[in-house]
């Protein structure tokens, strides 16, 4: 039989069958040489082979077996991303003790008593075991959500506070009851429902696009969906792009369906993946709410997929095996015969020009849920404000903030950089502070004391001297980021309660969930975000957002520039007056005449599509066209120029099927971690099947020494 294993062989083995046999699709234990690997019998074995030379699997895992459209979905997306199949089945067994027996362990759980002393350590143990509503975690575990010793723990199990248990490894999540809590239905959100439960019903392949404004519900009408796949007998998918979003999400299917759903991503504890994993696998979860690497869990009866704020770009895996889960989702659904739900108010260019072609079908809800109303779009001009140069609140913004101030209500300015500022300076001899590692300047963090490197995450103490000519006394911060404008707001409104939101901020998932409730709650009076403000929170209060720099997303040459800042600006825009009191959305700019701002204050979002569209219709690009990135990098730079250019000379394969190649030309970031990057970008029409040709030209060279060379298909981001 033929054993695909994780490890970077990227073919099937030949292996005995063991004593009992197997069957196709079964997870196996494998002899690897010395050690002991994890595989999956993905066929009958290749031949070939001295019998006699050939090792047995050593046991079939006691899990359920991968089912035949799993293995086609892995095969199909390693094909259409170019990536080693070996490495797609990494992604699709990322949880840990697989291969361990069923077992018992010790959890710990919330109980009924209190301690004699409360103490702050014991205070945050109590506050974590509550968080989890009534699931089990281990002694080790529950110690690092609280953030203290294991000691703590023990000494709250003899006062009842916390009770400690034996329970099986892997235990199925509770129910879930599609008719338990729902809500009542605008006549809006009843059809777009309705819609959505006639695709479920129906049991086919469907994707739909429900496209709504802030604040209409959206979330509502598709969780109308999740509860007909739980009548339908199936299980649903649930993606979102922030963790952050993760747990305020769940807290409302709980009230929704009458039980917590399976949850999926990196702040997931090892022990509670495994269990997913395993649950998943035998239909004794139903629901999973995740990240975009939920999307390789192994299903047993898919009905549904759901891509909350599909336009987000956390959605395109950057590194490992490169991916879009919006688009993969979609591959998925069509395999297995399932509904895709693509919801946002601001859908991406290729979801919404596949809903104009009838590709998809397309719900929309076009006006907010109760009572609240759309915000007012207004331009503040900056070109005649004459403000000091450490200054980016104009007088009309300071003005309007005053006024709600004096209402009691909530503002929101944004900013989309973190931190204090992005470069510091040498005003002595003009240098700018650098990663020693990558080509990007380090952005200070005052609040951390630290400039650290946004591309490879290295940091180190703000200088005191300048680093290049010794000077002291001579560096200087320059240009704004969200501490710097924290500081600038204190000093307008020192009676003001200013709350900043940045994801460098909180050590922890359940921090910033609490900081936000604290802010819904009414905590602040002044909120500055970065764009997390933008994804799916909701302040009842909030009734002014300032964008503080409107144009800094216009700026460079991407190809999805004026998309992103369109969306961006309108989600952010649709924070404000999502409750009774109607909101206003002012941005700040430079370039009131630019087509992007002009189109965003006229509210008309269809108009820009189809300007956008046309534009990349004559351009042949995404998503009439089709685009590859090369990524070459290595830590000799003139060695990787001649890979570029090797390439680029040698391009037969590409120009058979009409595709050009652009470059090599230095990556915008030329270097991180210390490698050096050269990007060729391969253009081609719509209807070219590139994947192919990509393989025969790339097949030309043989990477030596350190030298390595990555393949972006449907690139998002040019980096």
């Amino acid at each position: 039989m033929g054993v695909l294993t994780a490890q970077p062989l990227d073919r099937v083995l030949d292996y005995k069958a063991p004593a009992g046999g197997c069957w196709k699709g079964a997870y196996v234990e494998v002899p690897l040489g010395p050690r002991k690997v994890l595989g999956v019998v993905w066929g009958p074995g290749q031949g070939g082979y001295d019998v006699a030379k050939i090792r047995s699997v050593i046991r079939v895992l006691d899990v359920a077996p991968m089912r035949e459209e799993m293995q086609v979905f892995l095969e199909k997306t390693g094909s259409y991303t170019m990536t080693p199949l070996s490495a797609m089945l990494r992604l699709a067994t990322r949880a840990p003790g697989l291969s361990d027996p069923p077992s018992m362990r010790k959890v710990y759980r919330r109980g009924a008593g209190l301690p004699d002393r409360m103490t702050d350590a014991r205070r945050r143990v109590i506050a974590a075991a509550e968080d989890l509503g009534g699931l089990g975690l281990t002694l080790n575990e529950l110690a690092e959500a609280a953030g203290v010793t294991a000691s703590v723990v023990k000494g709250l199990v003899t006062s009842g506070a916390i009770l400690e248990e034996q329970s099986p490894r892997d235990s199925a999540f509770p129910r879930l009851d599609p008719d338990y809590g729902g809500k009542e239905l605008t006549a809006d959100q009843h059809a777009g429902a309705e819609a959505l439960r006639a695709g479920q019903r129906a049991g086919r392949y469907e994707t739909v696009l429900l496209r709504g404004v802030t604040g209409s519900g959206k979330t509502e009408v598709y969780l109308e969906a999740v509860a007909e796949a739980l009548r339908q007998g199936r299980q649903a998918l649930v993606l979102l792009p922030e963790i952050a979003l993760s747990a305020e999400f769940l807290t409302r299917l709980e009230a929704r369906f009458g039980a917590k759903p399976a949850e999926w991503h990196s702040g997931v504890t090892m022990t509670e993946r495994r269990r997913v994993w395993r649950m998943i696998g035998s239909g004794q979860a139903q629901v999973v709410v995740g990240a975009r690497s939920a999307l390789f869990l192994p299903f047993q009866n898919l009905g549904l997929i759901v891509v909350d704020e599909e336009h987000d770009t956390s959605y395109k895996q950057e590194d490992g095996v490169l991916y879009n889960a919006r688009d993969m989702a979609v591959l998925r659904a069509s395999i297995l015969g399932a509904q895709v739900v693509l919801a946002s108010a601001t859908p991406s260019l290729e979801t919404w020009s596949n809903a104009e072609s009838g590709k998809y079908k397309r719900v929309d809800l076009t006006s907010r849920y109760g009572p609240a109303v759309l915000p007012e779009m207004r331009a503040i001009d900056m070109r005649p404000e004459k403000l000091k140069s450490d200054r980016w609140v104009s007088t009309v913004l300071q003005a309007a903030i005053t006024d709600r101030m004096a209402k009691e209500e909530q503002s929101l300015l944004f900013l989309n950089r973190r931190g204090y500022a992005p470069v510091t300076l040498c005003r002595a001899c003009g240098q700018q502070i650098a990663c020693d590692h990558c080509d990007a300047r380090m952005v200070e963090h005052r609040f951390l004391k630290q400039l650290v490197c946004h591309q490879c995450g290295e940091s180190k103490p703000v200088p005191t001297v300048c680093p290049s000519c010794g000077a002291e006394d001579r560096l200087a911060a320059v240009g704004p980021g969200v501490e710097r404008l924290a500081e600038e707001v204190t000093a307008l409104f020192p009676q003001a309660r200013v709350a900043v939101l940045s994801s460098d901020l909180f050590g922890t998932a359940r921090d910033l969930k609490e900081q936000i409730l604290k802010i819904a709650e009414g905590a602040a009076d002044i909120i500055i975000g970065t764009q997390l403000v933008a994804k799916g929170h909701n302040f009842p209060k909030l009734t002014l957002v300032g964008v503080i720099d409107a144009d800094l997303g216009l700026q460079g040459s991407d190809l999805r520039a004026a998309e992103r800042t369109f969306q961006l600006m309108r989600q952010v825009a649709g924070r404000a007056g999502r409750a009774e009191k109607p909101g206003i959305a002012l941005l700040q700019t430079y370039q009131p005449e630019h087509p992007v701002i002009r189109g965003i204050l006229a509210g008309d979002e269809e108009a820009f599509w189809t300007a956008e569209a046309d534009e990349r219709r004559i351009a042949s690009m995404p998503p009439f066209g089709r685009l590859a990135g090369i990524i070459l990098s290595g830590e000799d730079l003139q060695k990787v120029f001649e890979l570029g250019n090797f390439l680029a000379r040698n391009d037969g394969p590409l120009r058979q099927v009409g595709a050009q190649v652009l470059g090599p030309a230095p990556a915008p970031i030329a270097r991180v971690r210390g490698r050096h990057r050269v990007r060729l970008l391969v253009k081609a029409e719509k209807s070219v099947a590139l994947q192919p040709a990509l393989r025969r030209w790339i097949a030309q060279v043989k990477l030596k020494g350190d030298l390595r060379l990555a393949v972006d298909i449907d690139p998002q981001s040019f980096f």
